[in-house]
């Protein structure tokens, strides 16, 4: 099994979204798939222009030089795309956004009905396979991913590509500094590593292991207490090298 994995968060291996999707890779790896994952910010990827050339001048290619030209043939062969990103403002990060965009040249310009809905057909050579999802957020709330998981169903629909469960891990702001504190999280990054494995061996990822990749850490009040003291510490750090 081929995966091509994507850490679309701008802070890479340091921030939340790591803690999350590297076990993950770990877990697919350990149970034997080939994986390759990319930081998107290490990447040139040009937004789409829309033009239509990779649909009609120059039919599956982009007329962009920049690193989508080493990424396609990736994503033609692979059998899973893992996307982690961070939700900042609801939906999904820029530079992730450039990527689906320029996913463009996967498919054909033609359409059909697939399952309800008009579809464009995919290129000869692109596999068809499965989109996971791999996110963290700062709110406490489950609902903040509910734009994110929105716009990588619609990805898959085009693509012609499932799209199960999601391992989702809200409130993720206090990971770091509750493991500085010393506080216990290695049962939340032991099941993103099952969850790795379950996709791999089973096809998807079971409902407790996703359930314990997202358990509570702390009450919704004490979380913005939490957050809130953290943040004037940081400002009071600042002012003092003013």
């Amino acid at each position: 099994m081929k995966v091509i994995a994507f850490n679309c968060s701008p802070k890479m291996d340091k921030g939340n979204t790591a803690l999350i999707l590297n076990p993950f890779v770990e877990g697919m790896k350990e149970a034997g798939a080939e994986v390759e994952l990319f930081h998107l910010r290490k990447l040139k990827i040009n937004p789409c222009r829309g033009c239509g050339i990779c649909a009609f001048q120059t039919p599956g290619t982009c007329f962009r030089k920049d690193d989508m030209q080493m990424l396609y043939p990736k994503l033609r062969e692979a059998d899973i795309w893992a996307f982690g990103c961070p939700v900042y403002w609801s939906g999904i990060p820029g530079p992730m956004k450039n990527l689906i965009d320029r996913i463009m040249p996967l498919v054909l310009p033609f359409m059909e009905m697939r399952d309800g809905r008009s579809r464009n057909l995919l290129r000869e050579g692109t596999r068809r396979g499965r989109i996971v999802v791999v996110s963290t957020g700062g709110t406490w709330e489950m609902d903040s991913f509910d734009l994110v998981l929105a716009t990588m169903r619609e990805v898959a629909s085009f693509v012609d590509r499932a799209c199960g469960r999601a391992l989702l891990r809200p409130h993720a702001d206090a990971m770091m500094p509750l493991m500085e504190m010393g506080t216990p999280l290695d049962d939340i990054f032991q099941a993103a590593k099952q969850a790795g494995q379950e996709m791999v061996q089973d096809g998807e990822m079971s409902a407790e292991t996703v359930a314990a990749v997202r358990r509570e850490l702390m009450p919704p009040e004490e979380y913005l207490e939490f957050c809130n003291q953290g943040t004037q510490e940081a400002l009071d750090e600042l002012r003092k090298k003013e």
